[in-house]
Protein backbone atom coordinates (compact mmCIF):
# COMPACT_ATOMS: atom_id res chain seq x y z
CA UNK A 1 0.00 0.00 0.00
CA UNK A 2 1.07 3.55 0.08
CA UNK A 3 3.02 5.02 2.91
CA UNK A 4 -0.59 6.48 4.29
CA UNK A 5 -4.06 6.50 2.76
CA UNK A 6 -7.03 7.98 4.13
CA UNK A 7 -8.74 6.08 7.10
CA UNK A 8 -11.40 6.45 9.40
CA UNK A 9 -13.79 9.80 9.53
CA UNK A 10 -11.61 11.05 6.37
CA UNK A 11 -12.26 7.78 4.29
CA UNK A 12 -15.35 7.53 5.22
CA UNK A 13 -16.47 11.09 3.84
CA UNK A 14 -14.73 10.66 0.95
CA UNK A 15 -16.47 7.54 -0.03
CA UNK A 16 -20.13 9.65 0.59
CA UNK A 17 -20.36 7.94 4.30
CA UNK A 18 -22.09 9.44 7.70
CA UNK A 19 -20.00 10.33 10.36
CA UNK A 20 -19.65 12.49 13.52
CA UNK A 21 -18.22 15.25 12.74
CA UNK A 22 -14.64 15.44 13.29
CA UNK A 23 -11.44 18.52 12.55
CA UNK A 24 -8.95 15.62 12.42
CA UNK A 25 -7.81 14.28 9.31
CA UNK A 26 -7.10 10.36 9.83
CA UNK A 27 -4.57 8.18 8.31
CA UNK A 28 -3.73 4.89 8.30
CA UNK A 29 0.04 3.97 8.05
CA UNK A 30 1.94 0.44 8.54
CA UNK A 31 4.90 2.04 9.83
CA UNK A 32 5.83 1.39 13.27
CA UNK A 33 4.57 4.74 14.57
CA UNK A 34 1.66 6.37 15.94
CA UNK A 35 1.18 10.10 15.65
CA UNK A 36 -1.29 12.77 16.66
CA UNK A 37 -0.02 16.18 15.32
CA UNK A 38 -2.57 19.55 14.87
CA UNK A 39 -5.05 18.55 12.78
CA UNK A 40 -3.58 14.92 11.95
CA UNK A 41 -4.29 11.82 13.53
CA UNK A 42 -2.43 8.91 12.34
CA UNK A 43 -2.90 5.17 12.83
CA UNK A 44 -0.69 2.15 12.45
CA UNK A 45 -1.97 -1.23 11.34
CA UNK A 46 -0.05 -4.11 12.36
CA UNK A 47 -0.84 -5.41 8.62
CA UNK A 48 -1.21 -3.61 5.51
CA UNK A 49 -5.29 -2.58 5.48
CA UNK A 50 -7.47 -2.80 2.45
CA UNK A 51 -7.10 0.34 0.49
CA UNK A 52 -8.63 2.04 -2.89
CA UNK A 53 -8.18 4.66 -4.31
CA UNK A 54 -11.63 7.46 -4.12
CA UNK A 55 -10.98 11.08 -6.26
CA UNK A 56 -7.93 10.17 -6.68
CA UNK A 57 -6.79 9.82 -3.35
CA UNK A 58 -5.30 6.10 -1.18
CA UNK A 59 -8.31 5.30 1.37
CA UNK A 60 -9.63 2.67 3.13
CA UNK A 61 -12.11 0.45 1.38
CA UNK A 62 -15.82 0.81 2.70
CA UNK A 63 -15.50 -2.77 4.51
CA UNK A 64 -12.36 -1.55 6.24
CA UNK A 65 -13.25 1.85 7.05
CA UNK A 66 -16.76 0.44 8.66
CA UNK A 67 -14.89 -1.99 10.41
CA UNK A 68 -12.03 1.11 11.95
CA UNK A 69 -15.16 3.01 13.03
CA UNK A 70 -16.78 0.02 14.70
CA UNK A 71 -13.92 0.82 17.69
CA UNK A 72 -14.89 4.79 18.41
CA UNK A 73 -18.54 5.06 17.11
CA UNK A 74 -21.79 4.04 19.05
CA UNK A 75 -24.24 1.37 17.41
CA UNK A 76 -26.60 3.35 15.89
CA UNK A 77 -23.78 5.81 14.02
CA UNK A 78 -22.43 2.37 12.74
CA UNK A 79 -25.63 1.60 11.25
CA UNK A 80 -25.94 5.20 9.61
CA UNK A 81 -22.65 4.77 8.37
CA UNK A 82 -23.38 1.41 7.13
CA UNK A 83 -26.32 2.68 5.10
CA UNK A 84 -25.24 5.80 3.56
CA UNK A 85 -21.95 3.29 2.15
CA UNK A 86 -24.25 1.42 0.66
CA UNK A 87 -26.53 3.66 -0.84
CA UNK A 88 -23.57 5.38 -2.44
CA UNK A 89 -22.80 1.94 -4.14
CA UNK A 90 -19.74 1.62 -2.20
CA UNK A 91 -20.50 -2.13 -0.45
CA UNK A 92 -23.63 -4.08 0.14
CA UNK A 93 -25.16 -5.95 3.68
CA UNK A 94 -23.20 -8.99 2.36
CA UNK A 95 -19.62 -7.41 2.13
CA UNK A 96 -20.08 -6.00 5.60
CA UNK A 97 -21.09 -8.74 7.14
CA UNK A 98 -18.32 -10.89 5.50
CA UNK A 99 -15.71 -8.54 6.38
CA UNK A 100 -16.87 -7.90 10.30
CA UNK A 101 -17.38 -11.77 10.46
CA UNK A 102 -13.79 -12.10 10.11
CA UNK A 103 -12.44 -8.97 11.76
CA UNK A 104 -11.16 -9.26 15.44
CA UNK A 105 -10.12 -5.79 15.86
CA UNK A 106 -11.42 -3.55 19.02
CA UNK A 107 -15.13 -3.01 18.45
CA UNK A 108 -15.62 -6.46 16.62
CA UNK A 109 -18.43 -7.45 17.79
CA UNK A 110 -20.56 -4.11 17.80
CA UNK A 111 -19.17 -4.36 13.84
CA UNK A 112 -20.90 -7.66 13.38
CA UNK A 113 -24.33 -6.48 15.24
CA UNK A 114 -24.57 -3.34 13.04
CA UNK A 115 -23.47 -5.04 9.87
CA UNK A 116 -26.51 -7.29 9.97
CA UNK A 117 -28.84 -4.25 10.92
CA UNK A 118 -27.82 -2.18 7.87
CA UNK A 119 -29.95 -1.51 4.65
CA UNK A 120 -30.26 -1.14 1.03
CA UNK A 121 -32.26 2.02 -0.44
CA UNK A 122 -31.89 4.18 2.83
CA UNK A 123 -32.22 7.78 1.81
CA UNK A 124 -31.22 9.85 5.27
CA UNK A 125 -29.24 9.04 8.30
CA UNK A 126 -33.02 10.52 10.02
CA UNK A 127 -34.47 7.47 7.95
CA UNK A 128 -31.95 5.30 9.61
CA UNK A 129 -32.28 6.48 13.04
CA UNK A 130 -35.88 6.06 12.50
CA UNK A 131 -35.83 2.27 11.80
CA UNK A 132 -33.54 1.93 14.41
CA UNK A 133 -35.62 3.58 17.00
CA UNK A 134 -39.02 1.41 16.36
CA UNK A 135 -36.89 -1.97 16.02
CA UNK A 136 -34.42 -1.15 19.19
CA UNK A 137 -38.39 -1.10 21.37
CA UNK A 138 -39.05 -4.74 19.93
CA UNK A 139 -41.64 -3.55 17.64
CA UNK A 140 -41.44 -5.29 13.83
CA UNK A 141 -38.91 -3.96 11.32
CA UNK A 142 -40.72 -1.69 9.05
CA UNK A 143 -40.50 -2.09 5.20
CA UNK A 144 -38.19 0.21 4.03
CA UNK A 145 -39.32 2.42 0.60
CA UNK A 146 -42.66 0.19 -0.14
CA UNK A 147 -44.34 1.20 -3.23
CA UNK A 148 -47.81 2.15 -4.60
CA UNK A 149 -48.36 1.57 -7.72
CA UNK A 150 -50.95 3.06 -10.28
CA UNK A 151 -52.81 1.50 -12.98
CA UNK A 152 -50.30 1.28 -15.57
CA UNK A 153 -47.31 -0.18 -13.12
CA UNK A 154 -45.54 2.92 -12.30
CA UNK A 155 -44.89 3.81 -8.85
CA UNK A 156 -47.54 6.49 -7.66
CA UNK A 157 -45.93 6.67 -3.88
CA UNK A 158 -43.05 5.38 -1.51
CA UNK A 159 -43.28 5.53 1.93
CA UNK A 160 -39.92 5.85 3.96
CA UNK A 161 -41.03 3.32 6.54
CA UNK A 162 -44.40 0.95 6.55
CA UNK A 163 -45.85 -1.58 7.86
CA UNK A 164 -47.86 -2.70 4.08
CA UNK A 165 -50.51 -5.56 5.71
CA UNK A 166 -51.50 -2.78 8.59
CA UNK A 167 -51.59 -0.18 5.86
CA UNK A 168 -49.65 2.22 7.72
CA UNK A 169 -46.79 4.58 6.48
CA UNK A 170 -44.61 6.29 8.40
CA UNK A 171 -42.66 9.36 6.57
CA UNK A 172 -39.60 11.34 7.50
CA UNK A 173 -40.25 15.16 7.09
CA UNK A 174 -37.17 17.14 7.16
CA UNK A 175 -36.59 20.98 6.11
CA UNK A 176 -35.60 20.37 2.48
CA UNK A 177 -39.33 18.63 2.04
CA UNK A 178 -40.87 21.50 3.21
CA UNK A 179 -38.64 24.07 1.89
CA UNK A 180 -40.16 22.65 -1.65
CA UNK A 181 -43.89 24.00 -2.13
CA UNK A 182 -45.29 22.37 -5.02
CA UNK A 183 -43.46 18.47 -3.72
CA UNK A 184 -45.13 18.82 -0.41
CA UNK A 185 -48.30 19.92 -1.61
CA UNK A 186 -48.02 17.12 -4.17
CA UNK A 187 -47.60 14.78 -1.14
CA UNK A 188 -50.70 16.57 0.83
CA UNK A 189 -52.85 15.26 -2.33
CA UNK A 190 -51.13 11.61 -2.83
CA UNK A 191 -51.31 11.62 0.48
CA UNK A 192 -55.45 12.24 0.96
CA UNK A 193 -55.69 9.77 -1.84
CA UNK A 194 -54.21 6.85 -0.40
CA UNK A 195 -56.36 7.69 3.44
CA UNK A 196 -59.78 7.86 1.31
CA UNK A 197 -58.14 4.26 0.33
CA UNK A 198 -57.48 2.92 4.22
CA UNK A 199 -53.78 4.31 4.65
CA UNK A 200 -52.95 5.65 7.34
CA UNK A 201 -50.15 8.17 7.74
CA UNK A 202 -47.65 9.20 11.01
CA UNK A 203 -45.33 11.90 9.96
CA UNK A 204 -41.85 12.46 12.44
CA UNK A 205 -39.63 15.18 11.97
CA UNK A 206 -36.21 15.96 12.36
CA UNK A 207 -36.37 17.50 15.64
CA UNK A 208 -39.57 15.33 16.93
CA UNK A 209 -36.96 11.92 16.56
CA UNK A 210 -33.53 14.05 18.00
CA UNK A 211 -35.48 15.65 21.06
CA UNK A 212 -38.64 13.78 22.00
CA UNK A 213 -37.87 10.12 20.99
CA UNK A 214 -39.56 8.69 23.56
CA UNK A 215 -42.91 10.35 21.85
CA UNK A 216 -42.09 9.70 18.83
CA UNK A 217 -41.98 5.87 19.44
CA UNK A 218 -45.56 6.27 21.86
CA UNK A 219 -46.97 7.60 19.12
CA UNK A 220 -45.74 4.69 16.55
CA UNK A 221 -46.82 2.13 19.16
CA UNK A 222 -49.88 3.68 18.98
CA UNK A 223 -50.83 3.61 15.72
CA UNK A 224 -49.34 0.23 14.64
CA UNK A 225 -51.43 -1.61 17.82
CA UNK A 226 -54.53 0.44 16.63
CA UNK A 227 -53.90 -0.57 13.14
CA UNK A 228 -53.24 -4.14 14.06
CA UNK A 229 -56.63 -4.09 16.22
CA UNK A 230 -58.29 -2.49 13.03
CA UNK A 231 -57.29 -4.91 10.71
CA UNK A 232 -58.49 -8.00 13.06
CA UNK A 233 -61.93 -6.33 13.24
Amino acid sequence: MHASAASHHTAARLLGGIVPDTDEVHLATVLDKRSRTHGIRTHRYPAAPIVTTCRGVPTTTAEQTFVDLAGCLDLVDLVVLGDSLIRHGRTTPEQLISMTDSSSVRGAVRARKAARLVRVEVDSAYETRLRLLIMFAGLPEPVINYCILDGQGRTARRFDLSYPHLMLAIEYDGRDHIDRESQWRNDITRREELESAGWRFMVITGADLLQHPEHVLRRITGAVQAAGASHLA
